[in-house]
C-alpha cells in the first residue's frame, strides 16, 4: 500500500496545477538563493525571535470575496509575546509571487507565518512553490497522512472515505499531505503537530517559514498550538509582550502635533512608541506601547496634559451614548 501511494505521490508531486505563472529568471533566482544561504536553516529555526512576517496568499482576498482575519489575529497574537510584526503581505495565488515573498521574508525576519494555498484542489500551490523557492523535493508525509486516515470523519450524507484505491478525491486529499521535505534535516523540526485532533501540520520550511491553512479556525488554533514552541526563543521567555496605554484626548490632531513629535523624540530611546488615532465624530486617542511598563506609566500624567485628555482602558468608551430613538 505504502509503495502504491509513494508512486501516486510521485506522479502529484511531478504534475503541476495548470494555473498561469510568471516565469522566474534563473539570474533572480541564483541571486535569491545566495541572499538566502546568509543562515542556515538550522540557524533560523533556533535564533532568537524579534520579528515577525505574515504572508496572505489567495485570489480571494485580493478579489473582495474573503476577508483577511488571519493576519488580524497574528498582529494580537505578536503583540501579546512581544514580537515585532513588521511585514503583513497579501499577494495572489501565483508561483513566482509566492517564490520571491517567502525568499524575501525568510531572509529578514525571524518568524515567518504563511496562510493559504494549502488545499486539495488545482489553486492550492503553496506547498509546491515553497518547495521550489529553496530547492526542496515534495515528499509524502507518512505520519500527516496515518493522522488524516485516522480523524477525516465523511460529512452526513456523503460516503466514506477510501484511502485504499486510487481515485481522483484521493489524489486530491494527498496533495494536503506532499509536503516540501529538507532530507538533511530531522522530519521532528519541519513538521509539527500542535494539536492531537488536528492531521494538519505546520510544515516549517528554511527554518523560519511557518505554512498554515487559511482557514482561521484552523490557522488561529495551530498558531496557538505553536506559542510553547516560540516562548524559548523569545527576549523575555515569560512572554509577557508588550504593554499599552490609551489616553482619550477631545483635540484635533493638529492641536496636539507638536506636543506629541517632542514626546516621540523624548521616549523612543526607551524603547516606547507614540501613535495618534483621530476618529470621526469622536474622541482621539494616543497611544504609548513599549516593554517597560513602568516608564510607560510614569508618562501619564503629562500625556493626559499635554492633550488635555484621560487615560482609558478601551478606546471609545468615553464615547458620548447615543441619542435615544
Amino acid at each position: 500500500m505504502f509503495s502504491r501511494l509513494s508512486q501516486i505521490a510521485r506522479h502529484i508531486s511531478s504534475t503541476p496545477p495548470p494555473v498561469l505563472r510568471r516565469p522566474t529568471s534563473a539570474t533572480g533566482l541564483a541571486r535569491s538563493i545566495m541572499a538566502s544561504a546568509s543562515a542556515s536553516a538550522d540557524q533560523r529555526a533556533t535564533r532568537t525571535i524579534h520579528t515577525a512576517a505574515c504572508l496572505i496568499i489567495g485570489d480571494e482576498v485580493l478579489g473582495g470575496k474573503t476577508v483577511d482575519t488571519n493576519s488580524a489575529y497574528m498582529a494580537k497574537w505578536c503583540f501579546q509575546l512581544g514580537i515585532q510584526l513588521k511585514r503583513v503581505e497579501v499577494i495572489e495565488d501565483d508561483e513566482s509571487e509566492i517564490i520571491e515573498a517567502v525568499r524575501r521574508m525568510s531572509d529578514r525576519y525571524d518568524f515567518v507565518v504563511t496562510s493559504g494555498g494549502i488545499g486539495p484542489t488545482h489553486d492550492d500551490i503553496t506547498y509546491d512553490s515553497i518547495g521550489k523557492a529553496f530547492g526542496l523535493p515534495l515528499k509524502l508525509n507518512q505520519d500527516a497522512f496515518e493522522r488524516m486516515k485516522a480523524l477525516s470523519v465523511p460529512k452526513p450524507g456523503q460516503p466514506p472515505n477510501d484511502f485504499e484505491t486510487d481515485t481522483p478525491a484521493l489524489r486530491a486529499r494527498l496533495r494536503m499531505v506532499i509536503l516540501p521535505t529538507d532530507e538533511s534535516r530531522d522530519p521532528k523540526s519541519q513538521f509539527l503537530f500542535p494539536h492531537d485532533d488536528l492531521w494538519v501540520p505546520v510544515n516549517v520550511v528554511n527554518g523560519n517559514i511557518h505554512i498554515l491553512p487559511g482557514v482561521p479556525r484552523l490557522f488561529t488554533k495551530l498558531l496557538d498550538g505553536l506559542k510553547p514552541l516560540i516562548l524559548p526563543r523569545l527576549t523575555d521567555p515569560d512572554g509577557k509582550g508588550l504593554g499599552r496605554v490609551l489616553i482619550s484626548t477631545p483635540l484635533p490632531e493638529s492641536a496636539v502635533a507638536e506636543f506629541l513629535t517632542q514626546l516621540a523624540a523624548k521616549v523612543a530611546p526607551r524603547g516606547v512608541k507614540v501613535g495618534s488615532y483621530p476618529r470621526w465624530d469622536r474622541n482621539g486617542t494616543v497611544t504609548l506601547v513599549g516593554r517597560d511598563i513602568e516608564y510607560i506609566e510614569s508618562l501619564v500624567p503629562e500625556v493626559e496634559a499635554g492633550v488635555q485628555g484621560h487615560r482609558v482602558a478601551v478606546e471609545g468608551e468615553d464615547d458620548p451614548a447615543a441619542p435615544a430613538p
